[in-house]
């Protein structure tokens, strides 16, 4: 129960709302390193966790055709300053249902932990998933998220996942998401971060659209401050008539970080299409003039501008 209350705690600060877990109709899901705290499935959903050694198996399903009204939401976190949390999530969508997940993953105290995720998210034709993950890491910055997945997309099918980590220090970010979509399937990938001290970022985002129709678009925000580094690698191609896609990386580099973008594009088809935009710079120094003239400090006009840019 101890552990509970210390997960929730957590869970608020990285901007949840503790009481759904006491609403009947929400289902959800409450792990501390491999222990299941909470758990709580619905009607049209399978929900079911199976503990391991370091971590647990997640298994989701949707039946098909139908819709969960409510977001599912998930929290996995390491309470300890010391540990290894390892995920595993299978999700299959089948033809025609819709649901959105809302993954928190908090760690509040980590000095030397390790949180590793492995998930496969399967789309039948018509399906809909919209997965947002959260992060808290506190300010100690002794952590590793190694965030894996593989996507598959469905005809006519659509996913749309936004990963956001921008509450306490990143420590090492290592993300590695592949995707792909089938006939007028659509591939949406979000991903906003904020590194400061020594913190180490690494985004790669890969796309492939291999049916007629497919849409896909990657989309990162990155902002590194002091002697954070960071590094996107977004790969986009099309194969099939009429697909379409497009990166667009925006990063913001202030003190003494190093940030670096790597667009990937290609197309394999005559009648496909890929457009990639990348900038890296400081902040805009007329925004930034701007609101100190209205009386903001330097720092507190960076920071403002920056909040906006990962809002």
């Amino acid at each position: 129960m101890q552990d509970y209350q210390m997960m929730l705690k957590a869970y608020q600060k990285a901007g949840g709302t503790p009481d759904i877990f006491k609403d009947p109709r929400i289902a959800h899901l409450v792990v501390n390193q491999n222990n299941v705290l909470g758990s709580q499935s619905t009607d049209g959903l399978t929900l079911t966790a199976k503990q391991k050694e370091r971590g647990v198996d997640v298994d989701l399903g949707v039946e098909e055709g139908i819709r969960i009204a409510h977001p599912v939401h998930l929290c996995f976190g390491v309470l300890p300053k010391e540990g290894r949390q390892e995920i595993r999530v299978n999700a299959f969508v089948k033809k025609g249902a819709e649901i959105r997940i809302l993954a928190h993953c908090v760690f509040p105290n980590p000095i030397k932990v390790q949180h590793v995720m492995n998930a496969s998210y399967t789309l039948e034709d018509r399906a809909v998933l919209t997965y947002e993950e959260v992060h808290y890491h506190g300010l100690t910055g002794g952590i590793e998220v190694i965030p894996q997945a593989k996507i598959k997309v469905g005809k006519h099918a659509r996913i749309m996942t936004n990963f956001l980590l921008i509450k306490g220090r990143v420590g090492r970010l290592d993300i590695d998401y592949q995707a792909e979509a089938d006939e007028n399937g659509k591939i949406e990938m979000v991903a906003k971060v904020y590194g400061h001290g020594d913190d180490k970022i690494r985004v790669k985002e890969s796309v492939r659209l291999f049916g007629e129709g497919a849409r896909g678009l990657i989309k990162s925000r990155i902002a590194v401050r002091e002697r954070a580094e960071s590094e996107v690698v977004s790969e986009l191609g099309a194969s099939a008539p009429n697909a379409r896609g497009h990166v667009d990386c925006v990063e913001i580099v202030q003190g003494e970080a190093i940030a670096k973008a790597v667009p990937l594009v290609s197309v394999l088809h005559k009648d496909a299409q890929v457009t990639h935009e990348a900038a890296i710079g400081r902040v805009n120094q007329k925004e930034l003039e701007t609101l100190m003239a209205r009386g903001l400090k330097e720092e507190e006009a960076v920071e403002v501008i920056i909040g906006g840019m990962l809002k």
